[in-house]
């Protein structure tokens, strides 16, 4: 985005506009995070702002400020839609492309409302009027920081805006400990407890708020964790059956991958969840140095993300999808002990 973009999109929002926040299907931290403290400031500054959500999310993120605000188009059809149809302005976060919304792709491909994308992911659409992508940021929330700072807006950033670009940040980074945590980062970040962030808070609510059922269920997975050492891979399987058994919720399996991938000489890991009720097995894959699992899931998973962290599905049952995974690791050896 240019300085020209960012005049531009000051002048535009000199006046009151009706503006809605968009981001993806099964939305995490930073997609929920971006969201609200995007509307937290477009709402201070005078703006009549609105998030909406294609679906429902995780219990751990349902305290930060102003979630309760939150339309979620699954259950809220004619209310969403009704604010879509209203938008001024529709802000998509933390995507690229219109289908990674779910039902909502019609209404948004649809719209003629100005459109303006915050995304890190690869591989943007062309759907924007203004596009701010970059795939080396660390999370969506560190953009959103950056676009309020390229607006001259630090000022109107207050603790619930402060809260929510953090969990973004923290959730998105691993904690900080991924490659794409900047110098630049931690500056935001100390920015933002400056500015009423309770970071030991955030931590807390996030990380260490877990129900019995969901660490029963981390034991299943960890007792469900097979290692092809031949390709310095690793993955989980969890079967409907086992999600039942353990009264699964969303969210719950949040970060059981990066289990696997914790293990010695592992440098690619894979969690498969299968899900009858979409038809599919859900797919998250974490790698290690320069192998992409973001090519692997393009290209054999329907699916996409950033080098080292991606999603995908399959159409297949559970025992096919391991078996497919295990026949195209030959292929990867050669980077696999590369990386």
């Amino acid at each position: 985005m240019t300085n020209q973009d960012y005049t531009d999109i000051n002048q535009l929002l000199a006046t009151p506009k009706k503006i809605v926040i968009v981001s993806h299907k099964n939305p995490d931290g930073d997609a929920i995070g971006s969201s609200l403290a995007l509307f937290h400031y477009l709402t201070k500054t005078n703006h009549q702002a609105t998030v909406v959500l294609p679906n429902d999310y995780p219990e751990f993120l349902k305290w930060i400020p102003g979630q309760d605000l939150i339309l979620k188009y699954e259950s809220q059809k004619e209310d969403s839609d009704q604010k879509l149809a209203e938008a001024d302005i529709i802000f998509t976060l933390d995507f690229n492309a219109f289908h990674r919304a779910g039902d909502m792709e019609t209404v948004l491909n649809n719209s003629t409302a100005l459109k303006i994308m915050i995304d890190h992911h690869q591989q943007p659409d062309d759907y924007a009027k203004y596009t701010y992508s970059d795939v080396s940021m660390s999370s969506t929330c560190e953009m959103v920081y950056n676009f309020i700072k390229n607006l001259n807006g630090l000022d109107h950033i207050d603790s619930n805006t402060a809260t929510a670009i953090y969990v973004g940040i923290m959730t998105d980074t691993g904690s900080f400990r991924f490659r794409s945590t900047t110098s630049a980062t931690h500056r935001a970040i100390a920015d933002l407890i400056d500015k009423g962030a309770d970071n030991t808070m955030i931590h807390n609510q996030v990380y260490d708020t877990n129900s019995y059922n969901r660490l029963q269920l981390l034991g299943c997975a960890l007792s469900n964790l097979k290692i092809v050492p031949e390709s310095r891979a690793a993955y989980i399987t969890l079967s409907q059956k086992e999600l039942q058994q353990f009264d699964y919720k969303k969210g719950d399996t949040e970060g059981f991958v990066n289990y696997a991938l914790s293990l010695n000489n592992v440098v690619l890991a894979a969690i498969f969840i299968e899900d009858l009720q979409q038809g599919i097995i859900k797919i998250s894959l974490r790698s290690k140095g320069d192998f992409s699992v973001n090519e692997m899931s393009r290209s054999h998973f329907h699916g996409g993300g950033h080098t080292n962290a991606a999603g995908g599905k399959s159409d297949v049952n559970l025992e096919q999808t391991i078996e497919k995974f295990i026949s195209i690791l030959p292929q990867y050896n050669t980077a696999l002990h590369e990386s």
